[in-house]
């Protein structure tokens, strides 16, 4: 089978290194759709971990604002975003099938509003998990083979059975890669004028296919961007990074820094710091 374009993404979401003792092999490889599938999938993430008994990683994600859909030896599920920051620890050994999905393509496939899910669904309780079966049961096969691209084939053969995201799916991805792309859209009034629409039309389609709104939207982009900058090797000053980001001052961005993220900025780089 040909090989799978690997990608690198603009926001993988990890806000931590591996927190572990002793240190063990933990691998995430990201590969592109492809053909049909690129029209419902960003990227797939694929992570394998094999640790010494008694030992843990946790990852803390601050993820991208969409839902994935992922294959584990006993789960299938669909993820939507939180509204915070999501914890993971994992232990022994696994494997998972990650298919992180443009934002516009989950209200469909659960065939309701994000707002009202749960954060997790498991596949066979969604319109789109009927007839899933065969699929997940293929993908569990190759992945145990550790036959990635063919793991990813099954998957992209079952979506040749699914109708193409509608022209509102289609709008909310180019919100997300509007918000994603300029750093100047601050605001939702903003937003709103951008794309011709009303504010509440806006909120109403947003919060439909991620779950929150547009304030949360920009947010959480521009929470991302500062964790990455304070994770570098030479993190910016403080003053400098929320004047960046749009904040009106330091104070206000480490305040919503820290409801989100759970510690100060300061906290936050000093940490990094010490791993």
């Amino acid at each position: 089978m040909t090989p799978r374009t690997e990608v690198e993404p603009r926001s993988k979401g990890l806000l931590t290194p591996s927190r572990i003792a002793p240190a063990a092999p933990v691998s995430i490889a990201r590969h592109a759709a492809e053909g049909r599938a690129a029209a419902f999938v960003r990227h797939y993430w694929l992570p394998r971990w094999q640790l010494p008994d008694g030992t843990s990683i946790r990852q803390d994600v601050l993820e991208y604002p969409t839902a994935n859909l992922v294959v584990e030896e006993r789960s299938a599920a669909l993820y939507r975003a939180h509204r915070g920051m999501s914890s993971r620890t994992l232990e022994g050994s696994g494997w998972a099938l990650g298919v992180l999905l443009h934002p516009g393509v989950s209200r469909g496939w659960a065939g309701t509003s994000l707002r009202g899910l749960p954060p997790s669904v498991p596949l066979d309780r969604l319109p789109i998990g009927q007839g899933a079966a065969g699929m997940v049961a293929a993908v569990r096969e190759r992945m145990a083979d550790g036959d990635d691209a063919s793991a990813i084939a099954a998957f992209e053969e079952w979506l040749g059975g699914i109708p193409e995201p509608d022209d509102d799916a289609r709008l909310v991805d180019r919100i997300v890669a509007a918000v994603e792309q300029d750093r100047t859209l601050l605001r939702v009034e903003q937003l709103a004028d951008r794309f011709g629409l009303g504010v509440r039309h806006l909120q109403r389609l947003v919060a439909g296919h991620i779950g929150f709104g547009p304030k949360w939207l920009i947010q959480r982009y521009r929470l991302q961007e500062a964790a990455a900058a304070l994770r570098s090797s030479t993190p910016p000053p403080l003053a400098d990074l929320a004047a960046e980001l749009g904040y009106a001052d330091q104070a206000h961005f480490s305040r919503e820094f820290k409801s989100v993220i759970g510690s100060t900025p300061g906290a936050y780089t000093a940490a990094e710091g010490q791993e």
